[in-house]
């Protein structure tokens, strides 16, 4: 049976003796930044394919320091230490980790400065994230701005936001929400990026529409680019246009690439999967499996023992 591991106050412990303080500033306050990696399973490779692990640990650094949070180790240690955990859990199926700088220590008061920071890393098993085609709205709760708490930063705090988002979408019967930003635009689901087909071209928002720098997306881009000679654009787009184009898809490390059909009851083209995104999807999953030689670099894979 898989026994879960955690990284835990400069050591690797069981995970059920990772535990934290009720009156950790973190928990309290929210001021913590973090990752979520995949570790795609290959039946056949006997092994987890951690996907794009030091792109994640080179943001969570990004994310640190963005809020001034001090780090314990590199990002070059994260990936190692990731790696070891996920061999000596043993999962042999789809888990997911997440990487996690905080402030460790246990006083109280709104401030980033004079309190002691930590570095945490804990796995799970981790199934689909969203039905293989999802049914999104627009919500009526705003992505947070720059100016209000960054949203390049992966911060646990901001996710309050998305939180409100996605319970309001599951309530009115939908899979997933998408949010527009304070000037009306497109900006990100609640955990997801963004990206719509219309003539041709992948269309996403940009940077500045409050959207966090997806990993995931950057490789769905990359792929379209080289495999598909889709041209990709960088642009604001309305909600409007979601109504009208060709296709519509979610990327994140959660949601992998999950196509929509469905938008504030509107179909998506014909309601079905649209041809690029099929393409996309097919090449993406063979990619973070480590099926596709062209795309081994981006894959960490860890070999499971049979017997433990």
């Amino acid at each position: 049976m898989p026994t879960p591991y955690a990284y835990f106050k400069g050591a690797i412990v069981p995970l059920s003796e990772a535990k934290i303080g009720v009156m950790t500033h973190a928990f309290n306050y929210g001021t913590a930044v973090f990752e979520g990696i995949r570790g795609n399973w290959n039946e056949e490779a006997g092994a987890s394919y951690l996907f794009r692990v030091r792109e994640h640990m080179d943001r969570i650094a990004q994310s640190a320091k963005i809020l001034g949070l001090e780090m314990r180790d590199t990002p070059e240690r994260l990936c190692e230490l990731a790696a070891e955990l996920v061999e000596r859990s043993g999962y042999t199926e789809d888990i997911y980790l997440r990487p996690m700088v905080y402030l460790s220590g246990e006083v109280l008061g709104v401030r980033l400065h004079n309190v002691e920071s930590d570095t945490l890393i804990f796995l799970s098993p981790f199934p689909a994230y969203l039905p293989e085609t999802a049914r999104v709205h627009t919500s009526t709760w705003r992505r947070v701005d720059d100016t209000g708490i960054p949203p390049r930063a992966k911060v646990t705090g901001i996710y309050v936001n998305s939180a409100l988002a996605k319970t309001e979408a599951q309530a009115n019967g939908f899979d997933e929400a998408i949010m527009l930003n304070a000037n009306g635009h497109v900006s990100e689901g609640s955990g997801e990026n963004v990206f719509m087909i219309r003539n041709g071209r992948i269309i996403m928002p940009t940077p500045a529409d409050n959207v966090l720098e997806g990993i995931t997306a950057r490789s769905v881009v990359e792929i379209a680019q080289k495999e598909l000679g889709i041209e990709a654009v960088e642009r604001e787009i309305d909600r409007t246009e979601l109504y009208i184009a060709d296709e519509v898809f979610l990327t994140g490390t959660a949601a992998h690439l999950t196509p929509v059909v469905e938008v504030d009851r509107r179909k998506v083209g014909d309601g079905k999967i649209g041809p690029v995104t099929q393409k996309l999807s097919a090449l993406f999953y063979d990619a973070i499996k480590g099926k596709n030689e062209r795309y081994s670099h981006w894959c960490t894979p860890v070999r499971i023992p049979v017997a433990r």
